[in-house]
């Protein structure tokens, strides 16, 4: 779940970049890199931290031209990731090549060690890396070839912004796993970026979401040029909707709030409580909590409060992280919620351990019965597409009853979000990525691999 963007044919282009990476912030927080090309040479500048932590005035008097890709990181792994930040650049026979990822590659180890095998050296732990070492390696003249024969070779979920000195070339794969939109800059210019978001904050007009198996081609002087590189099957993932992207993001035609409004009246017809007070754990299971007050006809309160300068604890990278970042970032208000029955409504049940520490935190401020609902099915299977879910181990439902959980994170009740309800919710006119609740791995992977351990 990283963000990417590019921006071409504008004159700040590294500066509207960093613009749509703000706003993109959510989706990765580890590191975050921006790489410029004035038709010349590529600039790049990539650091571990925030995009307002790692550039400043400085970095874009250096960030020159008009072309700019950018990314923010989110890994699965617990290592150190100074070097595999991104974008990752290089330079091979055809001059200098800038590329921004998100997504992962199933086949990732396959094709590395097929590339050590003829001669590769590898400075990083990314699929990312795979990407570049096949174009400098394919025999075709042309970069444009190039990165078709690269995209023959890799499988799974990826979107893709690859930046020689002069063009910029967009892609995303087949399944249209991962969002991506094009937009249309307000001097003319154009950016892509993974949500919608980053269109609103930088005033860019929304034209369209990049299809699926689709490749854009921005040159200098010219609209952008589409080719429909592979046949689509289209699979958009719905975690995007329960939680990875904004709620004000609109990602392949549907608002991201209004979805997640939707699953909360859709749990409350599934799964009622008899509660005084419905209350969310901010901030992704606000406009759940609403749908789920709404359907049961009980007041909705923000019960409580979250401290915004905490990251996000599902993608921190190791577990005693994620434990003191729930204690440091969570805040109860006593005064409603002292004696009352409450359900507590989270997009997610990962691990049980978020929940555990909640249901606990609302016991102590004095709630009488505390129902935990989840507004998204539960989670079963790892995802081999960009999801923090490595292993079977670690994911509570792949082992556990709903009730067992129910004991185990000590709520008076647990219910969850059905899968047909959730796509009920989302609208049956599209096939989703499902794969984290029906283990169905339709790009490749399977529950015991291991293909998404190092970038997603």
């Amino acid at each position: 779940m990283c963000a990417i963007v590019g921006v071409y044919g504008a004159k700040n282009a590294a500066k509207i970049a960093y613009y749509a990476l703000f706003a993109m912030q959510h989706r990765g927080q580890e590191s975050t890199g921006i790489s410029t090309a004035d038709g010349d040479r590529i600039h790049l500048i990539k650091k571990r931290g925030l995009v307002t932590e790692v550039f400043d005035e400085p970095s874009f008097e250096l960030l020159r031209g008009n072309c700019a890709i950018g990314h923010n990181r989110y890994s699965t792994a617990g290592a150190d990731s100074v070097l595999d930040a991104q974008p990752v650049f290089a330079r091979y026979k055809l001059g200098e090549i800038s590329v921004a990822h998100n997504g992962n590659l199933v086949n990732k180890y396959e094709v590395r060690n097929r590339l050590i095998d003829n001669g590769a050296i590898f400075q990083t732990g990314m699929d990312t890396e795979n990407i570049v070492h096949l174009i400098a390696k394919s025999q075709k003249d042309a970069l444009v070839d190039r990165i078709k024969d690269m995209l023959t070779k890799i499988e799974g979920a990826y979107c893709l912004a690859i930046q020689s000195r002069s063009k910029m070339f967009v892609i995303r794969d087949r399944f249209g796993i991962r969002p991506l939109s094009l937009g249309r800059l307000k001097d003319g210019g154009w950016i892509i970026a993974s949500e919608t978001c980053a269109f609103d904050l930088v005033g860019a007009e929304f034209i369209r979401d990049v299809r699926p198996g689709e490749m854009l081609i921005f040159e200098e002087g010219q609209e952008p040029q589409s080719e429909q590189i592979f046949e689509p099957d289209f699979h958009p993932c719905a975690f995007e909707y329960i939680y990875f992207a904004r709620p004000d993001s609109i990602i392949d035609g549907k608002n991201v709030y209004q979805a997640r409004l939707q699953m909360g009246r859709m749990l409350a017809k599934e799964s009622p409580a008899e509660v005084d007070l419905v209350l969310p754990v901010p901030d992704s299971g606000v406009a759940a909590a609403r749908g789920y007050a709404e359907g049961l006809g009980v007041p909705f309160e923000m019960g409580i409060v979250r401290n915004h300068y905490v990251g996000r604890t599902f993608i921190e990278p190791t577990q005693e992280i994620r434990d003191l970042k729930v204690k440091l970032k969570l805040s109860p208000i006593r005064h409603l919620i002292e004696g009352k029955c409450i359900a507590i409504i989270d997009d997610s049940l990962v691990r049980g351990t978020t929940s555990k520490q909640i249901v606990k935190m609302l016991l102590e401020a004095g709630a009488k019965e505390v129902h935990m609902r989840i507004a998204a099915p539960e989670i079963k299977y790892p995802c081999r597409y960009g999801i923090d879910t490595p292993t079977m181990e670690e994911l509570i439902s792949s082992s556990h009853s709903v009730e067992e959980i129910a004991q185990m994170i000590g709520a008076t009740s647990l219910g969850f979000l059905s899968v047909e309800g959730l796509v009920e919710a989302l609208g049956s006119e599209r096939t989703y990525s499902l794969v984290s609740f029906d283990g169905n791995y339709f790009a490749g992977g399977n529950a015991n691999s291991f293909g998404c351990a190092d970038d997603c």
